[in-house]
């Protein structure tokens, strides 16, 4: 069965794009941690970052470097957190978490943003790669 990730990919399932190539998709949390919480995932459905072939991490960690960029401009912050889990989806991703302080990288508190909110801060974060 195709895990939540790639019935994104396939358009099945909602999400609000930040950035797409052939192999990797970025697009904004849904129950994020702060304000601009991105998901980066390579369209290889792969359970575990370590798992994947060399090119393909590789490949992701650029992706994500990009993104993390042009997130930090977009996002007033301190810093871009990367955190790599994996637990809630079987679908490698890499969280880029804007950061101001250490509540921000944990699981626990999260925001809540509407539908126009999640649109504009994916705009705005694309606009700038």
């Amino acid at each position: 069965m195709a895990s939540l990730f790639t019935k994104i990919i396939n358009g099945e399932v909602p999400s609000y794009k930040i950035a797409e190539t052939e192999d990797y998709l970025a697009f904004l949390d849904i129950n994020p941690n702060a304000k601009g919480h991105t998901l980066c995932i390579p369209k290889k459905e792969v359970d575990k970052i370590f798992d994947l072939d060399e090119k393909t991490y590789h490949g992701l960690m650029e992706f994500s470097r990009q993104i993390a960029v042009a997130l930090e401009v977009a996002v007033p912050c301190k810093r871009v957190g990367m955190s790599v889990i994996g637990l809630e989806v079987p679908h490698v991703h890499v969280h880029l978490i804007p950061l101001n302080s250490m509540d921000d990288a944990q699981f626990t508190t999260k925001v809540t943003l509407d539908k126009e909110e999640f649109e504009a801060t994916a705009k705005r974060i694309a606009s700038f790669l």
